[in-house]
C-alpha cells in the first residue's frame, strides 16, 4: 500500500474553496499543520471569523477531500476559531453596529477614477450574496448619485435617522442626494465633520457584510474624521500608472499607515487602452507603476483595470459596469479585485486576533 504524504494531503485540501471566495483554503493560509502517521492524518487549521457557517463548511468539505485519498485511515480536522477584531484606527474609533467590515477606497489625487472603482467594487460582492452599502464621503464633489441614477431625496425615520437609497441591491448615501446637480456644497471644517459623522452614524444601514466608503482625494478633514471615529477594516488605494498620480497615491498610503489603518492593496486604474477600431493596446499613462508601488510598500497589487469607453458610458448612464454587463471581461476584473480585497481583509483580521478565547471544532 503506498504511503500517504503531507504533500498529497495538501494537494487534496487545495481543492476546497474558502466559502464565498474563488481561492482555496491552502493558498488562503489557514492550514497551520499536517501530521501523517502511517495511514492516519490530522490537519490543524486556524480561522478568524464571526460566521459559524465558515468553519463548518470548511470542515465538511475538507473531510470529504481527505476521504478521497486512496488508502487513508483515520482522519480528523481541528479548527481553531477566533473572532475577528475590528482595526482600532485612531483614538475613539468604534464599529458601526450591524456592519461587519468597513473598507475605505482612497486616492492621493482626483481624476484617477476612484469613485467609478468604488461603485463597481460595491456591486461586485452583492452579486455573490453579500449585503453591501456604499457611502459617498466626498461632500464637495459627490458623484454616486449620477453613477446610480438617483434623483429622489432620502426619507427619514421618526427618530430622524436617514433611510439610504437602494439601487443595484446596494444601500447608498451621498451628498448628491441632498443637493441639486449644479448646487455646490459650501461647508467649513466643523460642518464637514458633522455631515461625515451623520452619513456614517445616522443612516439606517442595517446589517451589512461590507460598507464601502468612497473617500475624497487627498488627506484632509474628511479622511481624518473617518479614521478617528470609525473602525476601518482597511483601505485600498486607487492610482493610475502615471508618475504624478503615484506620487500623490504614496502620500495617501503613508497617511493611512500613520493612523494605523491597514492598507489592503493597490488598484491600478487606466492601466492600458485598447483602441475600439484597430485593437491596438498601449500604456497611455505609463506601464507598471502600480506594481512598482505595491512592491515598494510591500502591499499587494489587487488588480489592474483598462481605460475603456464602456466603463465611462455606464458610469455616466447611472448603471455601473458590473451591474450593466455582469458577464463581461470588465465585470470579471472588478469581481477579481473585490475577491482579492475581501481575502486581504480576512487575512488582516486573522493577524489582528489577540486576546480572544479559542473555540475548537474537532471530530467527536
Amino acid at each position: 500500500m503506498p504511503e500517504i504524504t503531507e504533500q498529497q494531503v495538501r494537494e487534496r485540501l487545495s481543492t476546497v474553496k474558502y466559502p464565498g471566495f474563488s481561492r482555496d483554503i491552502v493558498s488562503f493560509g489557514i492550514i497551520k499543520g499536517i501530521r501523517v502517521e502511517g495511514a492516519d492524518v490530522t490537519v490543524q487549521m486556524a480561522i478568524a471569523t464571526a460566521d459559524a457557517n465558515v468553519p463548518r463548511s470548511i470542515k465538511q468539505e475538507g473531510e470529504a477531500a481527505l476521504a478521497a485519498i486512496p488508502g487513508i485511515g483515520n482522519y480528523r480536522i481541528n479548527i481553531d476559531i477566533q473572532a475577528p477584531a475590528q482595526q482600532p484606527a485612531g483614538m475613539g474609533a468604534t464599529a458601526i453596529p450591524g456592519i461587519k467590515h468597513i473598507i475605505a477606497v482612497a486616492s492621493g489625487k482626483g481624476g484617477v477614477g476612484k469613485s467609478t472603482v468604488a461603485a463597481n467594487l460595491a456591486v461586485a460582492p452583492r452579486q455573490t450574496g453579500a449585503t453591501v452599502g456604499l457611502c459617498d464621503c466626498d461632500l464637495y464633489g459627490p458623484s454616486i448619485g449620477l453613477m446610480f441614477n438617483v434623483r429622489e431625496r432620502p426619507m427619514v425615520t421618526e427618530e430622524n435617522r436617514i433611510i439610504p437609497i437602494e439601487r443595484c441591491d446596494l444601500k447608498l448615501m451621498s451628498m448628491s442626494f441632498l443637493l441639486d446637480d449644479d448646487s455646490p456644497a459650501i461647508l467649513r471644517g466643523p460642518m464637514v465633520t458633522k455631515y461625515t459623522q451623520q452619513f456614517l452614524r445616522w443612516v439606517e444601514w442595517g446589517e451589512l457584510d461590507f460598507l464601502v466608503l468612497d473617500l475624497p482625494p487627498g488627506t484632509g478633514d474628511i479622511q481624518l474624521t473617518i479614521v478617528q471615529t470609525v473602525a476601518l477594516g482597511g483601505a485600498v488605494i486607487v492610482t493610475t500608472p502615471q508618475d504624478i498620480a503615484l506620487l500623490d497615491a504614496k502620500k495617501g498610503l503613508n497617511a493611512f499607515e500613520k493612523v494605523q489603518v491597514p492598507v489592503l492593496g493597490i488598484i491600478e486604474n487606466m492601466a492600458t487602452h485598447v483602441c475600439s477600431n484597430c485593437g491596438h493596446e498601449e500604456h497611455v499613462f505609463g506601464e507598471g507603476g502600480g506594481a512598482r508601488m505595491a512592491e515598494q510598500y510591500d502591499v499587494p497589487l489587487l488588480g489592474s483595470l483598462p481605460l475603456d469607453i464602456r466603463i465611462r458610458e455606464q458610469a455616466d448612464g447611472g448603471n455601473p459596469t458590473v451591474a450593466a454587463m455582469p458577464d463581461s471581461d470588465l465585470a470579471l476584473r472588478y469581481r477579481d479585485i473585490a475577491r482579492n480585497t475581501a481575502a486581504r481583509l480576512s487575512l488582516q483580521a486573522e493577524r489582528d486576533m489577540t486576546g480572544v478565547p479559542n473555540i475548537r471544532v474537532v471530530d467527536d
